[in-house]
């Protein structure tokens, strides 16, 4: 079956949803929550994303990130696919976990309002699903949406960023912003619960163009939008869209990330033929790349002449509790190539 295409560029904007294979179940308790929520955090870590809202229902959850690179695909990739791995093992299963492929919708990056209607949106999912009582219990009763963030940052994790949908209501992340914010989706909350003329419509009108649409903007956006598609037509196959760009970019963007690894290594390529697979050098680079890049243990392996791949997640692992010694240093060495990125 053909794959629909991907626009990717740096600064896009996505609201991705994926429901659960069968509309099953994708989390059976807390802990599998917990764990998908860990496994974002590391996408971000791995690929930069920025993500304004989220919100985890039983059988999908929903998410609207921005990608500073162009590595929605990557990251989307590492991200269900490491989450399904976890999940299996945890429960003892295998096979698919979610429904086919995610479903990306582009939306306009330079518009603000946007931010504002896809994250409302998205945290209104556990109101329209009756799962929330939202004028008894109130919305920060729902522990797995990043509205209980947004009310109050102690509940906040470091990767949600807040400032983007806030400023659409000319909004600080203060005290009182926050207070007007809890105010206002209350007020969103109540309509969808009561839905009347005016703003009720407006509501639907904004839910159907995300649950259905491809594209969330201007008519001047979605004309771009349109011609970057007929360019990715005109460059592949319609049939077999996605795989060779995929795996390209996802090559040269560890590639980048490698070559300054290397240098703050104090390393050149053709040293690394001539020193043993455990040399700390090596695994501190292997550790950078696979904290903070989609490519896999074969890939590190290979371009680091370590052996075996599973010297790979041995190497990531030591260099991850390292604290002190020639380990921590050169941790500590390649990562600082990661400061001209933040």
């Amino acid at each position: 079956m053909p794959r629909k295409p991907r626009v990717e560029f740096e600064g896009a904007v996505y609201h991705v949803m994926c429901r659960g294979d069968h509309a099953e179940p994708i989390y059976q308790d807390d802990a599998d929550r917990q764990a998908f929520l860990a496994c974002l955090e590391e996408a971000c870590a791995k690929t930069e994303w920025r993500v304004h809202a989220y919100v985890l229902m039983d059988n999908h959850y929903h998410v609207l990130l921005e990608t500073p690179q162009a590595n929605l695909v990557a990251g989307m990739h590492w991200l269900q696919g490491t989450y399904t791995g976890r999940y299996n093992r945890r429960h003892r299963l295998h096979g698919h976990l979610f429904q086919g492929r995610y479903k990306p919708l582009l939306i306009e990056p330079d518009d603000d309002q946007y931010f504002l209607h896809v994250s409302s949106y998205i945290h209104l999912n556990p109101v329209r699903a009756k799962i929330v009582d939202a004028a008894r219990a109130g919305l920060e009763s729902y522990r797995w949406s990043s509205f209980p963030g947004y009310a109050a940052p102690r509940r906040r994790p470091g990767w949600l960023r807040v400032e983007r949908v806030l400023a659409a209501l000319e909004l600080r992340d203060t005290p009182g912003g926050r207070r007007k914010y809890r105010v206002y989706l209350g007020e969103q909350a109540r309509q969808v619960l009561h839905p009347g003329p005016g703003v009720g419509a407006d509501l639907r009108q904004q839910a159907e163009a995300i649950r259905r649409g491809w594209c969330l903007g201007s008519e001047g956006f979605r004309q771009r939008m349109k011609q970057g598609l007929d360019r990715l037509f005109a460059e592949h196959r319609r049939a077999s869209y996605g795989g060779a760009a995929v795996a390209e970019h996802r090559s040269r963007s560890a590639d980048e990330l490698l070559n300054a690894a290397l240098a703050a290594a104090e390393l050149a390529g053709e040293d690394l033929a001539s020193l043993r697979k455990t040399d700390p050098r090596k695994q501190a680079v292997a550790w950078l790349l696979r904290k903070h890049s989609t490519a896999s243990n074969r890939w590190v392996s290979e371009r680091l002449q370590m052996g075996h791949e599973v010297n790979v997640s041995q190497a990531v692992r030591r260099v991850e509790i390292a604290r002190h010694g020639a380990l921590a240093g050169w941790k500590r060495a390649v990562r600082s190539t990661l400061t001209s990125k933040d």
